[in-house]
């Protein structure tokens, strides 16, 4: 039975394939395209980019003020997606991304959203008492001194967090950079470390 369901499946996902080409709504070069991206889709994409960007000064310029373009630039495929946001840590601000009404996530350059990310009591004490949720959770500290700003990540813009470069890697290399970038540092959630 799971054979036919599985042969049904796939023959209604080849005839809409085929519908939205012939209506020139889609081309197949654009459907190879997305199923690229959606395989290529992980954390790896998003800690290439910040590694980069703690590298070369004119790239987190550009990953600042446009991080959809600065994907592009290191070959995340964007189109079709949502305008991605970049927030910058420092030392005295940090973000926190939340979707309050579900689980907006950037996916093209962070792959599927982590299991709490999506969780009604995340969203709910991210908003309500980030810093007790951040020390609680994943033992992660924000000091009274440094302003922490929730920002809620929608439908129409995903946000991801450019954390700052740890101590001790200077003169470390993009590729050992990016090895120690982990998914919760980009939302938030941890804070990198050597």
């Amino acid at each position: 039975m799971s054979d036919l369901l599985e042969t049904d499946g796939e023959r209604l996902l080849t005839a809409v394939r085929a519908l939205l080409q012939r209506k020139g709504v889609v081309t197949e070069e654009e459907i190879a395209e997305r199923r690229a991206a959606t395989d290529n889709a992980s954390p790896g994409q998003g800690a290439r980019m910040v590694a980069k960007a703690w590298l070369d000064p004119a790239y987190r310029e550009l990953m600042l003020s446009d991080g959809t373009k600065a994907a592009e630039a290191l070959g995340i495929p964007m189109r079709g997606m949502p305008p991605l946001g970049v927030l910058e840590n420092a030392p005295k601000l940090h973000h926190l991304v939340v979707c309050t009404l579900c689980s907006c996530y950037p996916r093209a350059v962070l792959g599927y959203p982590p299991f709490w990310y999506k969780s009604a009591a995340y969203r709910a004490r991210a908003v309500r008492d980030p810093r007790a949720l951040l020390a609680s959770e994943w033992k992660t500290v924000i000091p009274d001194d440094v302003t922490l700003r929730v920002v809620d990540s929608t439908a129409d813009y995903r946000w991801m967090v450019l954390p700052m470069r740890p101590a001790g890697t200077e003169g470390w290399d993009e590729a050992r950079l990016t090895a120690i970038v982990r998914e919760g540092d980009m939302i938030g959630v941890t804070i990198p470390s050597v």
